[in-house]
């Protein structure tokens, strides 16, 4: 992903993780996805009581996508940012393993992941390094 796209994802996954919800672990996460039509969709995790009946922000920038009612190959996804506190002693926040399947689904391998803490610093992962044996129906994989 070219540099000033991921500054805009950056800086919407940056905006929306103010919103989060999480009174429980107080790590709040944000994320921007851009489909390849070019819109994007945000979202920012959720925490539960019922745990683990929550929504990570992957989650619910997906569930926007599919709610804004886009259609097939219009929901497939380019680029991801996702923005978080940095954990373990420094390592930069990946997506947890549902929210990589979920992504897989509507992405290819070669989807552009960027995480970065919030100062903007991170790591830049395609979706095959991240889940490259995860579940799929589609042949691209």
């Amino acid at each position: 992903m070219d540099d000033q796209i991921k500054a805009d994802l950056f800086e919407r996954a940056q905006a929306v993780r103010i919103n989060a919800h999480a009174p429980y672990s107080k790590f709040m996460v944000g994320a921007a996805v851009l489909t390849e039509d070019g819109s994007v969709y945000v979202g920012a995790n959720v925490e539960n009581a019922s745990y683990p009946e929550g929504w990570c922000a992957e989650t619910s920038a997906i569930g926007q996508m599919i709610a804004a009612g886009v259609p097939g190959e219009g929901r497939r996804i380019a680029a991801v940012v996702v923005v978080a506190d940095r954990v373990d002693g420094g390592i930069v926040c990946t997506p947890c393993g549902g929210c990589r399947q979920r992504l897989k689904e509507f992405s290819h391998p070669k989807t552009q992941i960027h995480c970065s803490d919030p100062t903007g610093k991170g790591q830049d992962f395609t979706m095959a390094e991240l889940l490259p044996a995860g579940f799929s129906m589609d042949e691209r994989f």
